[in-house]
């Protein structure tokens, strides 16, 4: 099974950017979605992101991602 986890953009340069995953910083490739800004959440996956996801929306799935990987331990 894949997941598309929604992410924090902290910088952007071209076609990559550099998200906030879990506190890891780290470079994604940004060129499949358009005018990404600096604050904006992303939806990535396997090192891309393919769009772009409303903060709420973002803040609520990362909360859900957290409740589950937590019932796990």
């Amino acid at each position: 099974m894949c997941l598309a986890i929604p992410c924090k953009v902290v910088a952007v340069d071209g076609e990559s950017a550099q998200i906030n995953h879990g506190g890891n910083v780290m470079s994604i490739d940004i060129s499949m979605v358009p005018d990404v800004q600096v604050g904006q959440y992303v939806i990535m996956h396997a090192g891309m992101a393919i769009q772009k996801y409303d903060e709420k929306e973002a803040l609520e799935t990362l909360e859900l991602l957290n409740e589950i990987l937590s019932q796990e331990e």
